[in-house]
């Protein structure tokens, strides 16, 4: 018997299907927090998309690698340097159109004689100092070809961009100082003038040659510009109108108006004209600020800049062949240069009118420019070195009793109106005392390049329809109420978050007022619990606390009083004041008494002493504490103009009591009063720094703010 040998076994998964398990995050990563995310495993920013998606781009740029090792990595089938510039032109067209967006017509329009002289002044001046040059240094055998690249050299050299402006200075964080603001009014106009005598000189070139042709071009930019003016701008309007207050704007809008954007780039290019100029005409007609401009500010700028730009810039730099202190800094900043003047280079480059050399030269002198300016400006320009040296001592405290109180009421949304009116009502106002308020309501800046300064003059019927206005009215309303006793200004500043605080300050500084209400940044609902926190305006009011040029107050709303009070009112309100000691703690006493003018009014003051204290040990401090609270003291129950005023002392030997005291009084009055910093270290506030949650209240007013402390 022979035996068959086995049959051979079959190939594993020959005809089989394997399985594999992925696992995908959704929504998807898209933006890193950078190579520190993970120290140990910095590769790891490639698990976003937008980190990926830009070393893919950097790889298709690499001057590294050739052309086909390109092609079989990134998109694996032919693509041509030509494919690479075409879509790099229309990303920075869409830059272009996201920079007219946010750019203000407005600002050139309603410029001073200063910033007009200034932006004309700083084009024609370096127009003619080129020019000197050029005529030095000419050679008596050059060519045409030389002549045209010092002409152009020389007025790309002499624009002033107000976009690259409006970024310097934003990355300076000078963007609202008396330099920048007249920097970027300079700069609009000088863009202004660059673009109209471009054009001039465009049209009266091409006009010896061929008359018909300029006067075609010349109408049918017209035309283009009239549709944009009378057609998409209403529609964009109609769109605005359309969409529910504070609501989102619809995406078929959104996508529309892009659409529309690179529409406008590709006819101004099928008429000879460079398409950058159709998308930057149709961003300045788009209606700035929320809700469209911002909608697509915040849907399409981190991609854009992100990823088309940098595609712009490398496939542009690939192709160069590399081998009075305040007066100086606004020169400088004047003469910055950026990504508008590369694109400029570009297109001269595109049409073969610069020569390589001299485009690797210009490329260069832009990436110097770049790199020097900002450091030289925060060199030689400070401007914190400067602010409200004199205006330390400006407070309550130091006003003369028939003196007027200059009061900075600052507001973000409507939800802190209510409440500010509530305690400018308690301030008691008098004929020999009168109040002065300053309303400043703080928007932030959206969709915009250069920060907005409106002046509401009372009832203006222009500013009346805004969203702004109608935050304001209650203060006019106020001002009403108490006529002739009240003057209210107010005023709206759109700006950076990271900038607010300097608009704060300068008014007050400006406006030297003695005291700045914040709103605290919570906010509790009707029941008493938490509803909403914003860290944003924590840190604007730390800020502010710390550079104010007078006394500032945080203004913590807990939902008690829901109406403003009437002076008609025959209701009663009870306020109750801490006094530990300290300048703070003068001050606000000083604030307390004042309100105490008022008959409706019945202040608390409670002095805390602690037990170790009560020796007869005498400082500086405990003498001016002392002195203030004499005509308290002497007057305990009710002074002479028949205001009702009680002087209460607690003697406590622990911060443990201290706590247990502001627990039991929290809810005996309407508002309370208390200091920030206090004189010396008192064993009254003992181990309670280690649980304060908002150093910026101080430990007391800390204690008050507490989600534990059931009160409103």
């Amino acid at each position: 018997m022979v035996g068959a040998s086995p049959p051979p076994s079959p190939l594993p998964f020959l005809y089989e299907n394997e399985t594999y398990e992925y696992c995908i995050v959704l929504p998807p990563k898209v933006n890193s927090a950078g190579i520190w995310e993970n120290e140990t495993s910095p590769l790891v920013i490639f698990n976003y998309s937008l980190p990926l998606l830009e070393m893919q781009a950097g790889i298709t740029m690499s001057p590294m690698m050739n052309l086909q090792a390109f092609r079989s990595i990134f998109f694996n089938k032919e693509l041509s340097i030509e494919v690479i510039d075409t879509v790099s032109m229309f990303g920075f067209a869409l830059f272009l159109f996201l920079t007219g967006v946010k750019m203000d017509m407005k600002l050139a329009l309603r410029t001073t004689k200063r910033s007009v002289g200034i932006g004309v002044v700083s084009l024609l001046s370096s127009i003619l100092v080129g020019a000197a040059i050029n005529e030095t240094f000419k050679q008596p055998n050059e060519t045409e070809q030389v002549k045209t690249e010092r002409l152009i050299g020389t007025m790309v050299e002499a624009l002033t961009s107000f976009s690259v402006i409006a970024c310097l200075l934003a990355e300076l964080k000078i963007l609202n100082t008396e330099l920048g603001r007249l920097a970027l009014t300079s700069a609009a106009v000088g863009d202004l003038s660059t673009m109209f005598l471009v054009h001039v000189m465009s049209l009266s070139r091409n006009f010896t040659a061929s008359p018909l042709l300029v006067i075609k071009r010349v109408v049918i930019m017209f035309c283009f510009i009239t549709l944009i003016i009378f057609v998409f701008r209403p529609l964009m309007y109609w769109v605005i109108k359309r969409t529910p207050d504070g609501g989102p704007v619809a995406e078929v809008y959104i996508m529309a108006t892009m659409m529309v954007a690179l529409g406008c780039a590709v006819f101004t290019h099928w008429v000879d004209r460079s398409p950058l100029i159709g998308a930057f005409l149709f961003g300045l007609a788009v209606p700035d600020g929320p809700p469209l401009g911002s909608a697509l500010i915040d849907k399409f700028e981190c991609f854009i800049n992100a990823f088309f730009l940098s595609i712009y810039v490398t496939a542009s730099t690939l192709r160069a062949n590399f081998g009075n202190m305040d007066s100086l800094a606004f020169g400088l900043v004047m003469s910055s240069k950026g990504i508008v003047q590369l694109s400029h280079y570009s297109t001269f480059r595109d049409n073969q009118v610069l020569s390589e050399t001299v485009f690797t030269a210009m490329v260069i002198a832009i990436l110097v420019n770049a790199t020097i300016i900002p450091i030289l400006v925060r060199f030689l320009y400070d401007p914190d070195s400067r602010k409200y040296a004199a205006y330390e001592q400006r407070n309550i405290m130091h006003l003369k009793p028939d003196a007027e109180l200059r009061i900075l009421a600052c507001v973000h949304t409507s939800d802190n109106v209510p409440a500010m009116i509530n305690l400018l009502d308690l301030t008691c106002p008098t004929r020999e005392s009168p109040n002065v308020v300053y309303v400043l309501h703080l928007i932030q800046l959206m969709a915009r390049n250069s920060p907005v300064f409106i002046a509401h003059h009372n009832h203006d019927s222009s500013t009346a329809t805004t969203k702004s206005f109608e935050k304001i009215i209650p203060f006019y309303q106020y001002e009403g109420n108490n006529w002739g006793l009240v003057t209210v200004n107010a005023f709206t500043v759109i700006t950076p978050r990271k900038l607010m605080h300097e608009d704060i300050c300068m008014m007050a500084l400006d406006k030297q007022t003695s005291f700045i209400i914040l709103p605290f940044h919570r906010k509790w609902s009707i029941d008493g619990s938490l509803e909403e926190e914003n860290n944003v305006v924590r840190n604007l009011n730390c800020t502010v606390l710390d550079q104010a040029p007078c006394s500032v107050g945080i203004l913590i709303d807990r939902g008690r009083r829901q109406k403003p009070m009437e002076p008609s009112s025959p209701s009663s309100c009870s306020i109750g004041m801490l006094f530990l000691g300290g300048k703070d703690d003068r001050e606000a006493l000083m604030l307390a008494k004042r309100m105490a003018r008022d008959t409706q009014v019945k202040l608390t003051v409670t002095r805390l002493i602690a037990y170790q204290d009560c020796s007869n040990i005498v400082d500086w401090d405990t003498v001016l504490d002392t002195e203030m609270l004499k005509d308290v003291k002497q007057n305990n129950g009710v002074l002479d103009n028949g205001n009702d005023i009680t002087y209460v002392e607690e003697v406590l030997d622990c911060g443990s009591q201290t706590i247990k005291l502001v627990r039991s009084i929290a809810n005996d009055y309407d508002l309370m009063i208390v200091g920030r910093h206090y004189g010396v270290e008192s064993v009254l506030l003992e181990g309670l720094s280690e649980w304060s949650e908002f150093p910026e209240l101080g430990i007391v007013g800390d204690l008050f703010a507490s989600m534990d402390l059931n009160s409103r």
